[in-house]
């Protein structure tokens, strides 16, 4: 395996079983096998259990928190022989919610279900993503990610008549006009932008107060990712970006993109951002660098832990990108 494919929610080789998902009696089987677990989902958040070290929750497919499942679950695939399901319960209403904070940036909350014993609830996949070892990040982001796609695309694209969900939830077919609609995944570019020994770093209106990333942006119809990355760079910050090459790629369940992480020479440092895109863009320096991810930077925070741009300026900082 190389270095780079062990960024959050990659490297855990999850046997994806396509081969049965169009046959709906070995997908019943293996529903059915004493063996099999279920993934839970609340709202998009994965069930874990927070005893350290914490872990995603593998519940028997015969637990009564199941039974709150409006939807038929999702094959995720198979782990050790064993399939795996995605449920989503996203219909319980918890007693005490507060949603105060549901769908911000980093949600704090934690959902306890009453049929749940110990230590195990609902918690915001980008706050615990570092917490789970691959495995279990790579079924987590797999589940919410196609989980939401369900949410979002319960009608025909063609026609507009409601879709039913076949292939074990990996297609949606319009009765109607027939037309078959399959999962979404959105390639966005994220930029590890270099000029001799610095690295450009931006600013988002909204983030938390001193947070800086690398520049990223979606690819466009019709677009390389070497393009993109010219393009988004320019158009943020106002950089010329000569030589590309691509480093690694995240899937990224937030909620459906594919990062791809990669490589540019900026041709000069001159900035002049675009206020609508981005804050603030800023060269750091390797030095500069260090301390920020040393915590000791007196105004800029490092990127998010379980973020591509954290582990790509981290192999930066290593020089360990190749």
């Amino acid at each position: 395996m190389r270095h780079a494919e062990k960024v959050t929610f990659g490297g855990s080789a999850l046997d994806r079983v396509g081969e049965i998902r169009d046959n709906p009696s070995v997908v019943e089987f293996a529903r059915r096998a004493a063996d099999t677990r279920a993934i839970v989902f609340w709202r998009g958040k994965p069930l874990i259990d927070r005893e350290r070290p914490a872990s995603l929750v593998r519940l028997p497919m015969d637990h009564p928190v199941l039974a709150e499942a409006r939807e038929e679950p999702i094959l995720l695939g198979r782990e050790d022989g064993a399939a795996r399901f995605a449920f989503d319960i996203s219909g319980w209403t918890p007693d005490d919610l507060d949603d105060s904070t549901l769908g911000g940036f980093l949600d704090p909350s934690e959902q306890r279900h009453p049929a749940l014993d110990g230590e195990m609830v609902f918690a915001e996949l980008r706050r615990v993503m570092t917490w789970l070892n691959a495995r279990d990040a790579e079924l987590a982001a797999t589940g919410k990610a196609i989980l939401g796609w369900h949410q979002s695309h319960g009608f025909c694209a063609c026609c507009g008549a409601p879709t039913e969900i076949v292939q074990a939830g990996w297609q949606r077919k319009c009765p109607a006009c027939k037309a078959g609609h399959f999962p979404r995944t959105d390639p966005v570019v994220i930029m590890l932008i270099t000029h001799g020994n610095s690295v450009l770093m931006g600013r988002s209106p909204g983030w938390p107060r001193g947070m800086y990333s690398l520049l990223a942006g979606f690819i466009e119809p019709g677009e390389t990712l070497e393009a993109a990355v010219r393009r988004e760079v320019f158009e943020e910050a106002g950089v010329r970006v000569g030589a590309v090459d691509y480093l690694a790629s995240q899937p990224w369940p937030f909620p459906a993109s594919l990062m791809f992480g990669c490589r540019g020479e900026a041709l000069s440092k001159d900035i002049d951002i675009d206020p609508v895109e981005i804050e603030d863009a800023v060269w750091v320096s390797r030095e500069e660098m260090m301390e920020v991810f040393a915590g000791n930077h007196p105004s800029m925070l490092p990127a998010r832990k379980g973020a591509i741009a954290h582990f790509l300026l981290e192999n930066w900082l290593a020089d360990t990108l190749d």
